[in-house]
């Protein structure tokens, strides 16, 4: 009672404080800092650029100010020599409790006046993409729960010292822990949590519930350090054991410090997100698995069931198989291992299973025992929260299951077959899926998904047709859009949300003018099925890639911010172009990044194709001013750049400094100096016609399997050139 009655005065008097007040305020603008200085999301979605940043930003700074007032506000009394008095007054224990609700209660009107002041001018700089729950949550999560783990752990160590100076160095090694050593490792960086993108088209949930369990983790951890801090107040005039000694009486004590630290070394164990998946990427066990003899997988099917509410998964999948061996034999599957399974029967009758604890590439090993039967039915059922790869710890969100979007790849969508061949007609799959009705499934591939049950609870079940012993399925809040292009029919699948941005940039009319142009003049994407391609829009995810009859579109390619990329384009539609020239120079002819500073890369031939593409649509004159003018006076600035006159000032710089640096230079290089080598090689090969028979060729080159990246060298040998020949003068 007497906490209760003491709380408003303590808090009543922390808002009297002009400290106080100087925390708050600094707090309330430190978001700033993630618009300029720190930037740890680094994905170019309007939400990662200007919610991600700025949340995680405010929540470093505001920690770190929040842990100082914390350790001047409890040492103050201290500082006025008026400890004896108070704790004649009021238990150190009971005042201790006090003043860490008051700090808790600062914490939560600084986030709550942050949030009033951010979201107007979060709304303004976000446009068309803001959405108000990703708000809410980037702000409570990433920046609001960093509040009270800095409060509890500055408390924590002054608790334990009593000593000012102490306390800041323990909290500042703590606090740098999490920024440095840690900062990989989205368990451990309390401070800054791992967010590398937020998606803008689509939910962001799978990512949110990571930081919460990383910061719920962490409350429990440090509120338990708290609380054996809290056991040695200096009371009785004893020192840190005989306080120790005094407090630990009440038996209930230790115990919520000891419950509190279980609960979270648990939490920590047995988090749900992250497999345990080798770290070694050259890992092949799995591919080793000797086949099972002398049996083939004849069909398979799986019913699928999202649960969109939590994130999770359930479904029953079953095989066919033919054992002509006369004996029981071993089938492998690769499953996600977050999936439990459960009810594995052949031809009705229950049969042994075991899940391997060894997990690689996302998956576990499941291995089944069928029986001497020549004809074999299996059926599973397998339910689970989906876990992502421990390599890509750091980038998580791939596995997002919502009422907006989900990507379930082979062992995610349904247990992967791994050491049985296929029949004579391969691996024929059938795969049923029931999804919210706003949400359209889209196959990978050359599938086409159709509805085959409309639910009473707004529910659809789709069904397609496969070939595989995996598979991936898209699917989401889309709006497609059927473009006849270069000869064919154009799928273009694009989020909802992004279809005010879409308009704005032109993209049916991009994409039509791309694939016509390049189509013609390089020839067709070897992804194609001839007849339809998909242009699959996805959740961001750092890159794209194709397949037969799909290739993927990153949907940070197509933001706000990236359309206005003056770099890549004159205009919102032009960058748009940019970026899907991709499909032709960087998807269907692959360039080696190994070398980040070379000028080499698929940017310098889809710059110089986009400026073909824009100078065939509006003329000579606007493509010389919006391209090669501006990349003529961006490689002169670059050759008149003191770091590039003098390198050895730049190798003194900080490592940082030298990447940023370099990083620029490097952009430069690639965007501007490269595609003027390319327009050099144009003419000196005897101008557009014949250099485009030479890009046609290279094109449609043979590749060599070991090496299948179109290097400078084969650049300069198709064109009968040596790399001095095209030096700029």
């Amino acid at each position: 009672m007497k906490t209760i009655r003491l709380f408003p005065l303590e808090f009543g008097r922390l808002l009297q404080n002009r400290l106080t007040w100087l925390m708050i305020l600094l707090t309330v603008i430190s978001p700033a800092a993630g618009l300029f200085l720190y930037k740890p999301a680094t994905a170019t979605t309007m939400l990662s650029l200007y919610l991600a940043n700025p949340a995680i930003a405010g929540g470093v700074v505001g920690g770190i100010l929040f842990g100082l007032l914390t350790i001047f506000e409890l040492d103050r009394v201290s500082r006025s020599r008026a400890d004896v008095l108070m704790d004649a007054a009021v238990s150190p224990l009971t005042m201790a409790l006090v003043r860490l609700l008051a700090l808790l209660a600062v914490a939560v009107v600084t986030v709550a006046l942050t949030m009033l002041v951010w979201l107007p001018i979060s709304m303004h700089l976000i446009g068309s993409v803001f959405g108000g729950m990703d708000f809410v949550l980037a702000y409570l999560l990433l920046m609001g729960l960093a509040l009270p783990l800095s409060i509890l752990a500055a408390a924590a160590a002054y608790q334990f010292t009593r000593r000012v100076d102490l306390s800041l160095v323990l909290f500042a090694a703590f606090a740098a822990l999490s920024l440095t050593v840690w900062a990989d490792d989205w368990q451990l960086c309390w401070l800054n949590p791992c967010v590398w993108a937020l998606s803008d088209d689509f939910s962001n949930f799978r990512i949110f519930r990571s930081v919460a369990w990383m910061r719920l983790t962490w409350l429990a951890a440090l509120a338990g350090v708290w609380a054996v801090s809290y056991l040695c107040i200096r009371q009785y005039g004893k020192g840190v054991l005989g306080s120790l000694a005094a407090s630990t009486r009440r038996i209930y004590r230790p115990a919520i410090a000891l419950l509190l630290l279980v609960c979270s070394g648990t939490a920590y164990a047995a988090q749900p997100l992250v497999d345990q998946s080798n770290p070694d990427e050259m890992a092949m066990t799995f591919y080793e698995v000797p086949y099972a003899e002398n049996v083939v997988c004849t069909g398979r099917s799986a019913q699928v069931f999202p649960n969109t509410s939590t994130g999770s998964l359930s479904g029953t999948a079953s095989y066919q198989f033919q054992n002509t061996s006369g004996q029981k034999q071993n089938v492998a599957f690769g499953i996600n291992p977050g999936y439990t399974i459960s009810n594995v029967q052949v031809n009705g009758a229950d049969v042994p299973f075991s899940v391997s604890e060894y997990q690689e590439y996302n998956e576990a090993m499941l291995e089944v025992t069928l029986p001497a039967d020549e004809q074999a039915e299996l059926v599973m059922e397998y339910s689970g929260f989906p876990q992502e790869s421990r390599n890509m710890s750091t980038m998580q969100g791939s596995k997002e299951i919502s009422t907006e979007y989900l990507c379930l790849e082979n062992s995610a969508l349904s247990p992967r077959l791994m050491n049985v061949m296929p029949g004579e007609n391969g691996y024929p799959a059938t795969i049923e899926i029931t999804l919210p009705a706003s949400m359209t499934a889209i196959p990978f591939g050359s599938s086409e998904a159709e509805v085959i049950a409309e639910h009473d609870n707004s529910t659809k079940t789709w069904r397609y047709e496969a070939n595989g012993t995996g598979g991936i399925l898209y699917a989401g809040d889309y709006i497609c859009e059927n473009i006849e292009a270069g000869g064919m029919t154009i799928e273009f699948y694009y989020g909802r949300k992004h279809q005010s941005v879409m308009e704005a940039a032109g993209a049916v009319e991009a994409v039509k003018s791309v694939v016509d142009y390049c189509t013609e003049h390089y020839g067709s994407l070897s992804f194609g099925t001839g007849e339809t391609l998909k242009l699959i829009q996805s959740r961001v995810t750092g890159g794209g890639y194709a397949t037969n009859g799909a290739s993927l579109l990153d949907e940070a390619d197509f933001t706000a911010d990236n359309l206005g990329n003056a770099d890549k384009g004159g205009g919102a539609g032009e960058v748009m172009i940019h970026e899907l020239v991709h499909q032709w120079w960087g998807l269907g002819n692959m360039f080696d990044t190994s070398d980040a500073t070379s000028p080499w890369s698929a940017e310098g031939l889809t710059v110089y194709t986009t400026y073909r593409i824009v100078k065939e649509l509006y003329g000579d004159a606007y493509a010389q001013e919006h391209y090669i003018d501006q990349w003529q006076q961006a490689v002169d600035d670059y050759y008149l750049d003191f770091y590039v006159r003098n390198p050895d000032y730049l190798a003194n710089l900080p490592e940082d400094k030298q990447l940023e640096i370099t990083g620029n230079l490097t952009y430069v290089r690639q965007y501007c100096e490269m595609p003027l080598k390319i327009l050099k090689a144009e003419q000196l090969v005897g101008g557009e016609d014949a250099f485009d028979q030479i890009l046609n060729r290279l094109f449609n080159r043979e590749l060599d399997p070991m090496y299948p990246y179109l290097t400078y060298q084969d650049f300069l040998n198709a064109c009968g050139l040596a790399e001095e020949d095209l030096n700029l003068d």
